[in-house]
């Protein structure tokens, strides 16, 4: 994959490359050739309308020889140049010629652009010579007093400006041809420098595929290759986490549905074993039992609803709420649990008159009954929880406060932990699951809420809920 999309890379800059030097070879080249030929055909055209005037001059200027009547006037302009003059009457009569070799003089010459010049323009025409290099002709009209008398054509071999685009069309050959080989030189070095990170990139992907989260990217320098190697670290760092938080809810997760099990095996075997059994041993291994399968079911259904709530299968019905008839079917639900143990249960509104929350009723409920459980459970006789609601800017503030033991500082981050308890034995004695508080935190967490303790002034510990809230009116 690496050495392919490396190829692709390579191949890309050279298209990309070569496309540019061809159409910038191709403007070049048409440029210097059209400014080099426009710039040739205006300084001939200059020369003709010169030698047109001063011919037009000496027109009726009598001479015994009709070509030395304009020799001086043409020699002198043209004079040091390749350019072949003649001059004709309106009868494509040749009076004079500068190549005294073609022996056209006092014979009739025609050509297009002379034809144009007599008709009144100044025409001019690039072409192919006789002896097939390319030539450059103008033709101006020879005027006198209005009317048109003759013809002044001009023609020169243009191989210098030939010899000057094919010297330039060759150094930009070599030019571009050297560029090529500098581009496809860092364009490999490029390649390599791209697709290495990548490549090591994939080979991490492929042991994370495996669940070898332990892989890491070696990050170098600030760029964007640098920021995926970090993601992909981080990436790994949270599902190495992941795969561990998993690792250890499975184990605990087993080991809480062992504990029952076994209890129930022991139960059956007890009751399998005893020969004869009354019916009163029977009524209580059957007793025992059934508290077994409850703890069992309740550990399910605790299971259950985290997966729901890991898989975000659980989404939240929202209603509106007063938040005093909540709390205080919680505190009516958890009275029959206290009054034996004489443990008081009381609220405080702070005399506040609250408008409607939108929440789900059952997860909060569900949140405050854990909480206001677990103070009930670890609580001594006698003791008191207190529920207590407020009102700050932009929220409500529900604190449970008790008068326990407590919760060691050390220990406050785990609370919330899956299957975490803080007196192991305690809490199978009272039948606790140990997610109560972790279903707690999801509740709280999916309202977009938070949930802290801390120690309670007068001893024990207070579990404090904020949840949004806007005043209605």
């Amino acid at each position: 994959m690496t050495s392919s999309m490396r190829f692709m890379m390579i191949a890309t800059y050279f298209a990309v490359i070569l496309t540019t030097l061809v159409l910038m070879c191709a403007y070049v080249i048409g440029l210097l050739s059209e400014n080099l030929y426009d710039s040739e055909t205006v300084d001939m055209f200059a020369k003709a309308n010169i030698i047109s005037a001063t011919v037009s001059e000496a027109w009726e200027t009598e001479s015994e020889n009709e070509e030395e009547r304009f020799a001086d006037y043409v020699e002198r302009i043209l004079a040091g140049t390749n350019i072949r003059g003649v001059v004709e009457n309106s009868s494509y009569t040749v009076l004079y010629d500068t190549n005294r070799e073609s022996e056209l003089l006092g014979k009739v010459y025609m050509r297009d652009v002379i034809k144009l010049a007599l008709d009144g323009e100044q025409a001019e025409i690039t072409g192919d010579g006789e002896n097939g290099t390319k030539m450059i002709s103008v033709a101006v009209p020879i005027t006198q007093n209005g009317n048109i008398i003759g013809t002044v054509y001009l023609t020169q071999s243009v191989g210098t400006i030939e010899d000057t685009i094919k010297s330039t069309r060759t150094s930009l050959i070599v030019f571009s041809a050297l560029i090529v080989l500098l581009i496809g030189m860092l364009s490999l070095a490029m390649s390599y420098i791209i697709t290495s990170p990548l490549a090591e990139f994939t080979e991490v992907a492929r042991e994370i595929s495996k669940g070898n989260f332990s892989k890491r990217i070696n990050v170098k320098g600030q760029n964007e290759i640098a920021q995926m190697g970090e993601t992909l670290n981080y990436m790994c760092d949270e599902l190495g986490l992941l795969e561990e938080k998993r690792r250890k809810f499975v184990s605990d997760a087993s080991h809480e549905l062992k504990t029952p099990m076994a209890g129930i095996k022991l139960i059956c075997d007890s009751l399998v074993s005893t020969e004869n059994p009354d019916s009163a041993m029977v009524k209580e291994f059957l007793n025992d039992l059934s508290e077994e399968v409850d703890r069992l079911t309740r550990i399910i259904e605790r299971l259950l609803a985290l997966t729901k709530l890991d898989a975000g299968g659980t989404s939240l019905k929202l209603e509106e709420v007063d938040i005093k008839v909540l709390v205080g079917n919680v505190v009516r639900k958890l009275t029959p649990i206290a009054n034996p143990r004489d443990i008081v249960l009381y609220t405080d509104y702070h005399d506040i008159e609250f408008g409607s929350i939108l929440l789900d009723y059952d997860k909060i409920y569900e949140a405050i009954y854990n909480i206001g459980d677990n103070a009930i459970k670890y609580s001594p006789d006698g003791a008191f929880v207190e529920f207590d609601v407020s009102e700050q800017i932009g929220s409500i503030v529900i604190k449970i406060a008790d008068n326990g033991p407590g919760i060691p500082e050390g220990e406050r981050d785990r609370i919330f932990e899956r299957f975490y308890r803080l007196d192991d034995s305690r809490a199978r004695d009272t039948g606790g699951t140990g997610l109560g508080l972790a279903i707690t935190k999801e509740a709280v967490l999916m309202h977009g809420g938070s949930i802290e303790v801390y120690d309670a002034e007068h001893g024990g510990s207070v579990f404090k809920i904020t949840l949004p809230y806007s005043r209605t009116i």
